[in-house]
């Protein structure tokens, strides 16, 4: 039998890097352009410059976080559609001087998916791979270059497994490529949307000339995004219309989103060292449990001591003998909302392509469940995901066909 449930059930949110819940303080900057203040900023007439106005202080205060010029900010409809503008746009618009890619085999699908429609298109993608907790080495980024190479696109934060990569070291390598060799490429591309609540994003420190940033992971609005865009990088429109963004994102601006998703950064920034911190308290706590009252787990990713390399609220673990979807689903009934790194999305059954990029065997990859922490999250939701995670693997792995054995886990221990 499974534990009983509670007579008041509880609702535990533990899945931050899904999606985060819009601050009340970002939802009361974005009410008045709702209703209020709802004019087209393309417009001359007066709720029309109020909202241009609003558009171009939030380029300017987003801009100032990024240490970047105002006119590098380009206002998109959210993360993905960052991605596919810094990727197709780059490829399209240099495809002259080289069509070779390098990227990981742990990015985002936002990053793999295009990469993969490019090959359709007659480039080639160099595909990196990582050490055993995710790590990107600069060197080999290097060694992959070539003169026809036109991108480099490599994620900050990996949203699985919560790896920071070495971004700073990964861009001085391609500049001193570029110095060798007298040219402007390749281009540098990275995907920071899990980064943005818990890092600097100073673009000229990590020496990157194209970065995406999602509101809906930092306590923002759906469908709002930036891509930054360094000063003198051409890149292809996808959207085609209007001429909004400087011609590069056609569209009526999304005024109340983009000044929700300014706002969200700019408290995401202000208070990511005393929150990282207490994040990092928790998340450790939560291993110490697990630690404690199950056996045969992993670690998935880096270590959990050294902050500069794994962000701070991330923690994935494999459950030997135990299917992933099978934990989530039970753990939702007692309202403990996680997610499982044994698929990329809701609706696909294949094994996560980022733990088995890590060379987890494919049971491992299946019986991993990812928690993300938030600022609602307590030490007392910890102790009530801890009254039942342990007995609901218990008695799942009693009635699972799959036994990966004593043996065969310290392999990978």
């Amino acid at each position: 039998m499974f534990p009983a449930k509670p007579k008041t059930k509880r609702t535990i949110y533990l899945d931050h890097a899904a999606t985060t819940y819009v601050d009340p303080r970002v939802e009361k900057a974005m009410s008045p352009y709702y209703g209020k203040i709802f004019g087209n900023p393309s417009s001359l007439y007066t709720l029309g410059r109020i909202a241009n106005g609003e558009l171009n202080d939030c380029r300017r205060k987003i801009a100032e976080i990024l240490h970047a010029l105002s006119d590098n900010i380009i206002f998109t409809g959210g993360g993905t559609e960052s991605d596919n503008l810094a990727i197709f746009g780059i490829a399209r618009a240099h495809k002259k001087f080289g069509k070779h890619i390098i990227t990981t085999k742990i990015e985002h699908h936002a990053v793999l998916h295009p990469c993969e429609q490019l090959k359709k298109e007659g480039f080639e993608v160099t595909y990196l791979e990582t050490d055993s907790q995710g790590f990107v080495s600069p060197k080999k980024v290097r060694a992959a270059m070539r003169p026809d190479t036109i991108l480099v696109s490599i994620m900050y934060a990996n949203n699985e497994i919560g790896t920071v990569e070495p971004i700073a070291d990964i861009g001085r390598e391609i500049l001193k490529w570029r110095k060798e060799k007298n040219t402007t490429y390749p281009y540098f591309h990275t995907d920071a949307c899990q980064a943005a609540g818990a890092l600097e994003l100073d673009v000229e420190k990590l020496h990157i000339d194209l970065m995406t940033i999602n509101g809906s992971k930092i306590y923002g609005p759906k469908g709002a995004g930036v891509l930054y865009l360094r000063r003198g990088v051409n890149i292809q429109p996808l959207i085609l219309g209007g001429g909004q963004e400087r011609n590069l994102r056609s569209g009526t601006e999304n005024v109340a989103g983009i000044i929700g998703l300014t706002k969200a950064l700019e408290l995401a920034q202000e208070n990511r060292f005393e929150e990282n911190v207490r994040l990092h308290d928790l998340r450790n706590y939560l291993f110490e449990q697990i630690n404690k009252k199950i056996d045969k787990i992993k670690l998935n990713g880096p270590d959990l001591g050294n902050e500069l390399v794994r962000l701070p609220n991330n923690l994935n673990v494999t459950f030997m003998d135990v299917e992933g979807e099978a934990m989530l689903l039970y753990l939702d009934e007692y309202g403990i909302m996680c997610s499982t790194g044994s698929a990329c999305t809701s609706t696909s059954l294949e094994p996560s392509h980022v733990l088995t990029a890590l060379g987890l065997p494919y049971e491992y990859a299946h019986g991993s469940l990812r928690f993300t922490f938030g600022h609602c999250n307590t030490k007392a939701d910890i102790d009530y995901l801890m009254k039942y995670l342990p007995e609901i693997i218990k008695r799942l792995r009693e009635i699972s066909p799959v036994n990966m054995g004593d043996k065969k886990h310290a392999k990978y221990k």
